[in-house]
């Protein structure tokens, strides 16, 4: 290859699913050591293109793809990943691809093991006789681990890790491949806090000055005009515009993704005097065991009525506090809804009673992936509430409900505008956004009391951003649900939000009105880090 070829070259690449056209002669091409920015509303087709790039078997199976692409001047005709693999392709898809029950260096190797002979058995009988040589496979994990600058446990179950640590694992086994050219990073920030996503985009960085082309897709448009020299804007399966980051801006980017312009969040200005609520939750001395989010004395008081934010930096405990009342880890303390003692470790008993919860792992806890939108949207009410069922033979059979089922579903379809065939779709075929909006779905569809959300704009595009958080106001305003949101990004909290605890070592570090500005949290954050810190030094 010569100087002048290009690491990929794509040439009238067209996709459908059974009669969907879903990408239309899309044409681009990276240069050696490029990062280029693919940006998109959900649907838009970037996960598409980008499972074509990487041989993925759904690809095949669903009738293949026109056109093609070229790496390093050939053109590349994969059947697998292991193709892509091979041909030095390495992805980071936007749903974790780890064995749970693997450890981070099992799961950062594998397949590609360090091996040692056993024996001189081993050289009569060949290579099935040799065994896994752990020291060599750990010290190839912390490698790649240290190449991303962040602290893994090496030994850590996939299955006892936050979202975080997990998107690092991926990372970390995409960058101890050797011969990678090319590293394709679908919304790899979307589980991130603000500082663990800017050490990743400083490693990608580092990674684009040694010779490694980087395609990456985020709904953070600020993240790739941080690090992207170009970036494509896709709609509706076709390339809109091909910018050069030094002569775009955001604004610029937002427009040509959603066709109009998108106005950017402020603090929540409505200043209800929450104060005179009564309180309709009260937590005192929780403590949560989530491995990586672990709460150790969590007491905070919930109004009546509001929007209550947690917020913090990633390890500190706010992801565990929802998971830990409603019951998915062990949890202790005493935490009391409207004067009723919640029953902790017990999730039935806390739907039956009014609370729901909207996962920050939407695959893993969420959806029922294999079951269509319906299933999905009113499973839950259907179990725990008897909603969605009719009385059959003067109410001693309970029978589905169909047709109230298909309008509960079609409502929040078009409410959410969950972008999907049918209400009988299933979820798995969705792309992740709009999956994200199923869960929440589901969750309006329990008609909650009060209603945990847990990063609920994870993965969504800067023009669905604004509809879930609005769907969220709705909700509290029209509704009265009490609603308790844990989220990474601060202007997101702030711009709904009545109130903000931060988190800190599992315990509030303060609470702030939404209206105070980001300065104030960030030196409420800082002086967290900076007491974390010192403990940590001692």
């Amino acid at each position: 290859m010569d100087n002048m070829t290009p690491v990929l070259e794509v040439k009238n690449i067209s996709k459908d699913f059974f009669g969907n056209q879903v990408l239309k002669n899309i044409n681009f091409s990276m240069e050696k050591g490029e990062i280029l920015g693919l940006v998109g509303e959900n649907g838009a087709g970037k996960s598409t293109l980008m499972k074509i790039l990487f041989g993925m078997n759904e690809i095949a199976e669903t009738g293949g793809y026109g056109g093609s692409f070229f790496l390093d001047g050939k053109e590349a005709k994969f059947t697998s990943p292991f193709d892509a693999l091979d041909a030095g392709i390495g992805m980071v898809h936007q749903e974790f691809s780890l064995l749970p029950d693997f450890t981070t260096t099992e799961n950062i190797v594998l397949n590609r093991e360090d091996r040692k002979k056993s024996s001189v058995l081993s050289d009569i009988f060949g290579n099935r006789l040799d065994t896994i040589d752990r020291k060599a496979m750990e010290k190839n994990a912390i490698e790649a681990i240290n190449k991303l600058g962040v602290d893994l446990d090496e030994d850590m179950l996939v299955s006892q890790m936050p979202v975080g640590h997990k998107e690092f694992t991926e990372i970390s086994r995409e960058l101890s491949r050797v011969g990678m050219k090319l590293l394709i990073l679908d919304e790899p920030t979307a589980v991130l806090t603000e500082s663990e996503a800017e050490t990743l985009l400083m490693t990608m960085k580092k990674l684009s000055r040694g010779g490694i082309s980087i395609i990456f897709i985020t709904h953070r448009l600020h993240e790739i005009m941080e690090v992207c020299d170009k970036i494509l804007v896709m709609r509706d399966g076709v390339i809109v515009s091909n910018l050069d980051k030094d002569k775009t801006s955001i604004p610029e980017i937002t427009k040509a993704m959603v066709g109009r312009e998108v106005k950017g969040g402020e603090g929540n200005k409505e200043g209800r005097d929450i104060e005179k609520l009564p309180d309709v939750m009260k937590i005192e001395h929780l403590w949560v065991n989530m491995p990586g989010e672990i709460v150790r004395d969590f007491s905070i008081s919930v109004k009546k009525g509001e929007i209550l934010g947690i917020g913090g930096l990633a390890g500190q405990g706010k992801l565990g506090i929802p998971n830990g009342i409603m019951g998915l880890y062990p949890a202790g303390g005493k935490v009391t809804f409207e004067d009723k003692e919640v029953k902790l470790n017990n999730p039935d008993w806390c739907i039956k009673n009014g609370l729901a919860f909207v996962s920050e792992d939407r695959r893993g806890v969420g959806l029922l992936l294999d079951e269509s939108l319906e299933w999905n949207v009113t499973f839950t009410a259907m179990q725990a509430q008897n909603k969605y069922l009719k009385p059959i033979l003067g109410g001693l059979i309970k029978w589905r409900d169909q047709k109230a089922i298909e309008e509960a579903t079609n409502k929040y379809i078009k409410e959410l505008q969950i972008k999907c065939t049918s209400s009988k779709q299933k979820a798995k075929a969705l792309s992740g956004g709009n999956q994200q909006k199923v869960c929440l779905a589901k969750a309006f569809a329990l008609e909650p009391k009060l209603l945990f959300v847990s990063e609920p704009t994870r993965g969504i595009d800067v023009g669905a951003k604004a509809l879930v958080l609005e769907a969220l106001k709705k909700a509290n305003k029209e509704n009265g649900t009490t609603i308790v949101m844990v989220s990474s990004e601060l202007e997101e909290l702030r711009s709904i939000c009545d109130r903000i605890a931060i988190i800190t070592d599992g315990k509030v570090e303060g609470i702030l009105p939404a209206s105070s500005s980001s300065e104030e949290f960030g030196a409420l954050m800082i002086s967290a880090g900076k007491a974390l810190k010192k403990e940590t030094e001692k």
